[in-house]
């Protein structure tokens, strides 16, 4: 099966690595990695796979499955186009909006699996199968890798506890110019080294300011990573804001706080001040109520810790096509043509693929071709 891991942004390099793993296990599979050039400059594995920054390349491989951690790829690549998600973040409206670039949805777990069943039988034109989120593979394979770096580092800063600070990016989301102090006295008050990861996407000045902070005290750690995960192995609390690697965390069965998370339904502790951060703490160490909201997130949100999460991907997709066939390209109104096409260029095409008129008339919006 000829497979493209599309990787438009930073976060979606560790959850379609695990799919790649699987397939050269298989080995029977062609993988062609797409990488955004503009959003990843230096793609950690270039050496180490198939990979390109040119969508006509993308095209010229025929693929026969796209999985996408994203929300937009470009309708006139061939393929089955399978929605895999970028996590786990469903107070986020976006996360529900079905914009119709998807033949189908694999799903984490029966939480996202029963709405998303819903929405299929709403538009009619997206399957949707339960399988798991792929980044619980590499969680699965490496889950007490990082046990004993964790140790040295407590013993180097003579500290007990390894806290997480992974806020969201989003300024009107974000704790980040909130909650600098609180986590100054947080270090003061207990006996915690608070290793700080921000997003990719954060602005420079919160980047530099926060740089600034660990820099002037002695139990706060920056951490320059591209992925979070290993850092969520190794802490033993999370303090955040409205961001889905609460979800993640939550699925290590480790307690999180955080401060004004705009989620429906709360299954962690939540302050609403800066100043509660310290109680808050001391609270979801001993606090049963929140062991037992932990164990229903894993059981709804993602039950799947068993390893095999990308192999169901790969059965699911050859089951797609050994139904349904390979698409030619996906069908989609004007404005999202138009949304692809401003995002990632234009191609050269087979000249056998008859597109509606309108698309050409898309097309002369673009000198030239241009590769994303």
């Amino acid at each position: 099966m000829r497979i493209v891991l599309f990787c438009e942004n930073k976060y979606a390099i560790d959850i379609l690595n695990p799919i790649q793993i699987e397939a050269n296990r298989e080995g029977n599979n062609e993988t062609l990695w797409y990488v955004h050039r503009e959003k990843i400059p230096d793609f950690p594995f270039q050496r180490e796979v198939r990979w390109t920054n040119s969508i006509q390349e993308v095209y010229n491989f025929s693929p026969e499955v796209i999985f996408v951690p994203g929300n937009i790829v470009p309708y006139y690549l061939p393929g089955v186009k399978i929605q895999i998600f970028h996590g786990y973040a469903a107070e986020k409206k976006d996360h529900w909006v079905i914009r119709r670039y998807f033949d189908t949805y694999f799903t984490q777990g029966p939480f996202f699996t029963n709405n998303f069943l819903k929405l299929a039988r709403k538009y009619n034109d997206f399957e949707v199968l339960e399988t798991g989120w792929p980044r619980q593979d590499w969680v699965k394979e490496h889950l007490h890798d990082f046990d004993k770096e964790k140790e040295a580092l407590l013993a180097k800063y003579q500290r007990k506890h390894l806290v997480l600070y992974a806020p969201t990016f989003s300024p009107s989301l974000t704790s980040l110019p909130h909650l600098k102090t609180a986590l100054v006295d947080l270090t003061n008050k207990e006996d915690v080294l608070i290793i700080i990861k921000l997003h990719p996407l954060t602005r420079q000045e919160w980047v530099d300011e926060y740089k600034e902070l660990a820099r002037n005290n002695k139990n706060i750690v920056w951490i320059d990573d591209f992925t979070v995960t290993k850092y969520q192995l190794m802490a033993d609390m999370m303090i955040s804001d409205t961001s889905s690697t609460i979800y993640e965390f939550l699925l290590l069965d480790k307690p999180v706080i955080t401060l004004r998370a705009i989620s429906k339904d709360i299954y962690w502790k939540d302050i609403t001040e800066p100043e509660q951060l310290c109680n808050a703490f001391s609270e979801v160490l001993h606090n049963e109520s929140y062991i037992n909201l932990r164990k229903w997130v894993i059981s709804n949100y993602d039950p799947y810790s068993d390893g095999k999460v990308a192999h169901r991907m790969l059965e699911g997709a050859r089951d797609y096509i050994y139904r349904h066939g390979v698409p030619k390209y996906r069908s989609l109104n004007l404005w999202r043509k138009y949304t692809v096409i401003k995002t990632f260029g234009w191609i050269t095409m087979d000249s056998s693929i008859h597109l509606p008129s309108y698309h050409l008339a898309l097309k002369k919006l673009f000198s030239k071709p241009i590769e994303g």
